[in-house]
C-alpha cells in the first residue's frame, strides 16, 4: 500500500486501527480544551446526553478567555457556572488573566507530538506546529468528549506545501499565512490538513509555525501540522513531561495537491477589511489611516510579537497623534516575561492601553472598542465586519512590525517604506 501522510498517520494512532483519508476514525482524545464562549453549551449537551461525571478530567483544559474580564452580569455569571462545574468534575481552569486557551494549551506542554488534541473553539488548528493533529470542534463534540473520552473525524486528505529558502528581512510569518490564504481563498483548504515540509521550515522558530498554523483556519483547513525538527523539539522539550517522538510522513504519501513556496519572494501583505483572503502586498495597498493599532490575540500576542513592535517604537517614536495603541498579552506568563523585561513599563510609556491577558478585542467580548469608522490595524487572525465589537470599524491584518510602523506614521506602511521617507 501506499505510503501515510501525517495527518492520516495521526489519526491512525488516535483511533487504533490504520485509516487512510476519507475514512472516519473514532479517535481518542489527549486533550480537550473549551473556552467560557463554548463551554456553556457543551455543559448543556453534556447534560442531556445523561451525563454526571466527565470521562477523564485531567484531559479537559477550560480557559476563561473570551470575557477577560466580563464586561456584563450574564457573562460573569457564565463564568461562575463555569467555575462550579470545573470544580465538581475536577477540571483544570484557567482563570481570567491566565491567557488565551490555545496559548495556555501549548505553554502547558499538552501540545505534544503524535497526540490528538481539539479545542471548542476554530483556532485550535495552532498546536499543529507541535507535530500533533488538532483542530477546533463544536460545543456538542467537546460534551461528547467529556463524556466519552473520544471524538469522530474523517480524516482529511492532505495537501504538502514545501517551503525553500527564507524570509527575507521585514517579512514574518504572518505575512507567511496572509500570502498562503491569498492564494488558497477562504474556502481553498477545506477539509484538507496543511502539511509543511521543506529546508525553509528551518528559518521559522517554533513560535513562528504556531503564527501559520493558527491562521490554517481561514483557507478552511482541518489542521495544519509541521514536522518535528531541532528548533520545536528544544521548545517542546521545556515544555513537556516525559519523552515523546517525531512522527513523519512517508516519502511516498498521496497528496491531493503540492505546493511549492520560495520564502524569499514573500513581502510584507495585509488582509484588508472584510475577509482575511482579501490580501494585498503593503505596497499597493494605497494611503489608509490608522486610528487604532492592536497588539496582541493567539495569533500576534507572545513576547516575540510585543518585542518586535517595540523595536520600531524605540527607533522611531511614541504612536502618532490620534493613533491608540493598545496591547493584550496572549497569557499572564507572556505578560510576566515582558515586566521582567521591562518592556511592559515601555509599552505604558508609549501610553498603551494595557488589556487582561486573554482574547481581549478580538471578538468585540472584551478589551478595546474601536470607534465608529475606525480604521484599525491588527495583529490578529481576523478582521470580519463586528469582529472587534463595532460593524462600522475596519480591521486590518498585517504583521507586528508592519502594526507598530503604522502606529507611528498614522496611516498603514512598511517599516522599510516608513524609514524611508524619514
Amino acid at each position: 500500500m501506499r505510503g501515510m501522510t501525517l495527518s492520516e498517520k495521526l489519526l491512525s494512532a488516535a483511533a487504533g486501527r490504520s485509516v487512510r483519508a476519507g475514512d472516519i476514525a473514532i479517535c481518542d482524545v489527549d486533550c480537550a480544551m473549551g473556552t467560557d464562549g463554548s463551554i456553556p453549551m457543551a455543559m448543556d449537551y453534556f447534560a442531556s446526553m445523561g451525563g454526571v461525571r466527565v470521562h477523564a478530567p485531567e484531559k479537559l483544559l477550560f480557559a476563561l478567555d473570551h470575557y477577560a474580564p466580563p464586561a456584563s452580569p450574564k457573562a460573569a455569571m457564565l463564568q461562575a457556572k463555569i467555575r462550579r462545574f470545573a470544580r465538581e468534575q475536577g477540571i483544570p481552569l484557567f482563570d481570567i488573566g491566565a491567557g488565551i486557551g490555545h496559548q495556555i494549551v501549548v505553554e502547558q506542554g499538552l501540545a505534544a507530538p503524535g497526540r490528538l488534541l481539539v479545542g471548542a473553539d476554530s483556532h485550535a488548528v495552532t498546536y499543529g506546529a507541535a507535530n500533533c493533529f488538532a483542530t477546533g470542534v463544536g460545543s456538542s463534540d467537546l460534551a461528547g468528549v467529556m463524556l466519552t473520552g473520544k471524538t469522530w473525524l474523517r480524516v482529511p486528505e492532505s495537501i504538502r506545501i514545501t517551503l525553500h529558502r527564507q524570509l527575507p528581512r521585514g517579512v514574518y510569518p504572518k505575512d507567511l499565512a496572509l500570502y498562503l490564504a491569498q492564494l488558497f481563498g477562504a474556502d481553498g483548504a477545506t477539509y484538507q490538513t496543511l502539511e509543511f515540509h521543506g529546508e525553509g521550515i528551518a528559518s521559522l522558530d517554533f513560535e513562528d509555525r504556531l503564527v501559520v498554523a493558527n491562521l490554517s483556519v481561514e483557507m478552511g483547513a482541518k489542521n495544519a501540522v509541521f514536522p518535528l525538527d531541532g528548533a520545536a523539539q528544544r521548545y517542546l522539550a521545556r515544555r513537556i513531561a516525559g519523552p515523546f517522538e517525531a512522527v513523519s510522513a512517508d516519502p511516498d504519501a498521496q497528496y491531493a495537491r503540492t505546493l511549492d513556496v520560495d520564502l524569499s519572494t514573500l513581502q510584507p501583505y495585509v488582509a484588508r477589511p472584510h475577509n482575511v483572503d482579501n490580501v494585498t502586498s503593503l505596497a499597493e495597498l494605497g494611503d489608509v489611516p490608522v486610528q487604532m493599532a492592536y497588539l496582541g490575540t493567539c495569533t500576534g500576542g507572545r513576547a516575540k510579537d510585543f518585542r518586535q513592535a517595540l523595536a520600531v517604537f524605540r527607533e522611531f517614536g511614541k504612536p502618532a497623534k490620534g493613533v491608540q495603541l493598545v496591547v493584550t498579552p496572549a497569557s499572564r506568563e507572556v505578560m510576566h516575561e515582558l515586566a521582567e523585561g521591562g518592556e511592559l513599563a515601555e509599552f505604558v510609556a508609549l501610553g498603551a492601553v494595557i488589556v487582561t491577558p486573554g482574547c481581549g478585542s478580538c471578538c468585540g467580548t472584551a478589551g478595546a472598542i474601536p470607534e465608529d469608522g475606525a480604521n484599525v490595524v491588527s495583529t490578529a487572525n481576523r478582521n470580519f465586519k463586528g469582529r472587534m465589537g463595532n460593524a462600522s470599524a475596519n480591521v486590518f491584518l498585517a504583521s507586528p512590525e508592519v502594526c507598530a510602523a503604522s502606529a507611528v506614521a498614522g496611516r498603514i506602511v512598511s517599516l522599510q517604506t516608513f524609514a524611508a521617507g524619514r
